[in-house]
């Protein structure tokens, strides 16, 4: 969930096809679609894994959901340059590492970062050149009950959720900002707009699996 200036140009010297920022609050369904992207391109996309300080949630697991660490760990690593972006949310630290990326890059696939909206103001400083997708509920109320749905969290961290993500929904219509927003009203709808700005890049890492 979650660039720095110095890394840019070690990051922007990738040919083929350009990476993928996406973004959204917690319940708008991002993970539900990437991980339908995921299985349906497996050899196409890969998952820049992001680090965080939380615990994990049933079912999550380490190194493919989240690097899960201790705060001293990630504040190491932060401390010696090793991250191209990091935020705190709720008390927890998130971030991505340089080595995130670049474990995706050396496999020819197309570099997907899931990352919240100060991240995507960082990156927005950086030559990486992504394409930059945001994913929202049709409502707050709907994002509420998906979250409440989830029995993931405390009614204080779901209030923090709820408003960090109305932040979020507002910060998203800035001109700009995104390539594209998409409602996640209906899954699959939203699943065909993804996919349909992804074609371009989907055919590159393709072509290159092929030659």
């Amino acid at each position: 969930m979650r660039w720095r200036r110095f890394l840019c140009r070690a990051l922007s010297v990738m040919t083929g096809p350009r990476p993928v920022v996406l973004s959204g609050p917690s319940g708008a369904g991002k993970s539900t679609l990437l991980k339908r992207l995921l299985k349906d391109y497996e050899n196409v996309f890969g998952f820049s894994v992001s680090h965080t300080t939380r615990q994990p949630r049933p079912g999550e697991v380490n190194g493919k959901d989240y690097h899960f660490v201790t705060r001293e760990e990630m504040q190491k690593q932060i401390d010696a340059g090793g991250f191209i972006e990091n935020a705190e949310f709720s008390g927890n630290l998130y971030g991505t590492s340089k080595a995130a990326i670049q474990a995706v890059q050396a496999q020819n696939q197309i570099c997907v970062l899931d990352i919240d909206m100060q991240g995507v103001k960082n990156i927005k400083r950086t030559d990486l050149n992504p394409i930059y997708i945001s994913v929202q509920a049709p409502s707050i109320e709907v994002l509420e009950k998906r979250l409440r749905d989830r029995q993931t969290e405390t009614e204080d961290s779901l209030q923090k959720r709820l408003n960090a993500a109305r932040i979020d929904m507002e910060l998203s219509k800035e001109p700009g900002l995104f390539d594209l927003i998409i409602i996640n009203n209906d899954l699959e709808e939203a699943y065909t707009e993804l996919k349909n700005i992804l074609a371009v890049e989907i055919q590159k890492a393709q072509g290159s699996k092929k030659s």
